[in-house]
This record gives C-alpha cells, sequence and structure tokens, in this order.
C-alpha cells in the first residue's frame, strides 16, 4: 500500500513521534511508501530543511523498507513559492509535490486570503509548474473557533463547518483556471459530499484535478466523536452521517481518487488540550476491510490504496494489499495513547 498524506511529526515535535517510529508503525501496517506533510517544526519550505528532513529519514527508510518522500509547503511569499518550484524540479520524486493549506491548521501555514491563494497560483502558473499541487481546503473566513468547546470535540463540527471546505474548494478551481494553472490540483481529505460533486464536475470538463479521502471521514461521523475517549478532533472535522456515507460511497464509485491517512499522532496531553489530528495508518486496514465486505473488488482497493496516488504523482507504486488485516491491526493496537478506530 501507499500513503502519500502522513504527518510524522520529529525534530521540535519528537515527544509526538520519530520518523523512525512511524516508519515502524507504517512498515507494520503493509505501507511502502509514504509522503510527509510540510507543516513541522521547522516547517519544511526550503530546499536546506528538506535535505535535512531527507538525511533525517534516511536510515529508518533502510532499516523497514518504506520509501519516504516530502511535500513541500508554500507561503504566501512570490520568492518562497518560486524557489519550491525549482526545488520540486531539482528533487522530484524525493520532493513528490507541492502543499498548500488554504486554511490554518496545525502549524498555522494557512495562505487565507484569495488574494493570496490567487498569487500563489499565479506564481505557480508563470514558473511552469506541471507537477501535484496539494490542498487542504477550509475556508477561514467561514470558521467559526468560538463554537468549539474545550473536550467536546463534536463541536469541531460546528467550529469549521461544511461550508467552509466546499466554498473553499470552489474557490480552488475558479483560481486555477483564473490563472492558467498547468499543474494537477489534488484536493485532500475531502469530507463533504458537495465538496466531492464539486471535484467531479470539474473532471467533467477536462480540468487536472483530484480528490483523497481518509479513513476517518469514510467510517466515522460526527455522532462518534461525542466519545470522547477517542479524542476525534481534525482538520477536517468529522461530518454528519450523510456525509460521511457520500465519502464512503465514492470511494466505491471512482469520484474520490485514492485513500489518504492524514495519519497526525499527538501526545495524549495535545489531544486533552485540543490538538487536532489522530494516528491513521491503523485506519487505512479498517477501510480497506470496510471496502471488502462492502463488495470492492480489487481493481477498486488496488488503485485505492496502492496506484491511483503514484499514477497522478508521477512514482513508482505498489503492487501488494495485504490479507493479514486483523492480524496487522493487533501489531500496532499499542503504539498510539489512544484508539480513535475501533
Amino acid at each position: 500500500m501507499v500513503d502519500l498524506h502522513v504527518h510524522l511529526r520529529d525534530w521540535d515535535q519528537k515527544a509526538k513521534e520519530t520518523i523512525d517510529h512511524g516508519l515502524s508503525v507504517a512498515s507494520r501496517c503493509g505501507i511502502r511508501l509514504v509522503a510527509d506533510m510540510p507543516n513541522t517544526s521547522p516547517a519544511i519550505t526550503s530546499r536546506a530543511v528538506v535535505l535535512d528532513r531527507l538525511e533525517l529519514a534516511g536510515d529508518p527508510m533502510r532499516r523497514y523498507g518504506v520509501r519516504y518522500c516530502i511535500h513541500m509547503g508554500l507561503t504566501g511569499d512570490e520568492e518562497q513559492v518560486e524557489h519550491a518550484v525549482r526545488t520540486h524540479g531539482e528533487l522530484f520524486p524525493l520532493v513528490i509535490g507541492l502543499k498548500m493549506f488554504a486554511g490554518h491548521s496545525t502549524g498555522n501555514m494557512g495562505i487565507t486570503t484569495l488574494d493570496d491563494q490567487r498569487r500563489v497560483l499565479g506564481t505557480l502558473s508563470r514558473m511552469g509548474y506541471r507537477g501535484v499541487l496539494s490542498i487542504h481546503c477550509e475556508k477561514e473566513s467561514l470558521m467559526r473557533p468560538d463554537l468549539y468547546v474545550q473536550g467536546q470535540y463534536e463541536t469541531q463540527s460546528l467550529s469549521r463547518p461544511p461550508q467552509a471546505e466546499i466554498e473553499s474548494v470552489s474557490d480552488m478551481l475558479a483560481l486555477a483556471r483564473e490563472t492558467g494553472f498547468a499543474g494537477h490540483m489534488h484536493i485532500c481529505h475531502i469530507s463533504t459530499a458537495e465538496g466531492i460533486a464539486l471535484v467531479k464536475k470539474a473532471k467533467s470538463e477536462g480540468m487536472s484535478v483530484s480528490c483523497g479521502a481518509t479513513p476517518h471521514h469514510a467510517l466515522l461521523c460526527e455522532d462518534d466523536a461525542r466519545d470522547h475517549s477517542r479524542y476525534l478532533r481534525m482538520n477536517p472535522p468529522l461530518r454528519s452521517a450523510s456525509d460521511r456515507d457520500a465519502v464512503f460511497a465514492a470511494l466505491l464509485s471512482g469520484d474520490i481518487d485514492y485513500v489518504e491517512s492524514d495519519h497526525a499522532p499527538h501526545t495524549l496531553q495535545d489531544k486533552i488540550d485540543g490538538a487536532g489530528g489522530i494516528p491513521g495508518f491503523e485506519g487505512m486496514l479498517h477501510l480497506l476491510s470496510a471496502l471488502r465486505k462492502a463488495g470492492a473488488d480489487n481493481g477498486t482497493l488496488m488503485r485505492l490504496f496502492c496506484t491511483g496516488a503514484p499514477g497522478i504523482f508521477g512514482v513508482e507504486g505498489d503492487d501488494l494489499l495485504p490479507d493479514d488485516v486483523e492480524e496487522r491491526m493487533a501489531q500496532v493496537w499499542d503504539e498510539y495513547p489512544f484508539r480513535p478506530f475501533r
């Protein structure tokens, strides 16, 4: 399997997880390729930091047999965006693509205004970037942080409502057309039926765009977050049961292109204090099992877990789906301080 959306922490956040530990767990889950996101501390926004990160991952890659690559982060500074495009060109596939946060999440890397987002897309177009731009789509102006109640994780869906995702997806698609963006746009961790419909429509109109879904958005809903022992707070949040069912159905139909865990571990105290994100490698196995039980054929599962994402990014994929799902879940049962999937 492959997982092209992970947050392996380390450096200033090594109390949450190290690359060594993350790749160890990924390997036991049957994951052979991961792509790390840039909202680390320090953030992966320069070539020098990219190289430091790749060096840090070298020994664990060899030890656990998991290939490792990076999404380089973008800021609102045109010179930094130009630098990122050049770095991607020099270091691909180790730098597998670029990442933009259209709303703030862990790491506060958000590029939140339409003008700044337009400037980033315009710079990528001017530079002739033809790689993948992955986007965290949540519109900052529609968020209501005042509605989140500390410790009541179900209120996260109020503070970051569905419309924040839907309008951000719409914004990004419109800006790509307006600026003549020639790369491929990937909408990360899509969580709403309307967001999926927007991407489907853009594809039908010939746009080079895809979307991914997480195990938690396909299997869980905001009602699950009422069990506070599971610490189910993440960005975007769990949605309604109808949105969850739409995500699961779109995985089966092909309207969602691949599965991405959004693996994002924290310490237990971080979660008590309200940090967003959950460990997600085990969730890949839960979703694989659920899709099999729902009748997904081997070709669909191979596309979702092994070949779909690598095909979009232009890298070598995987050809193995684990059959021993329950045994692998048992191997990683105690690796994190809480269990979001049950």
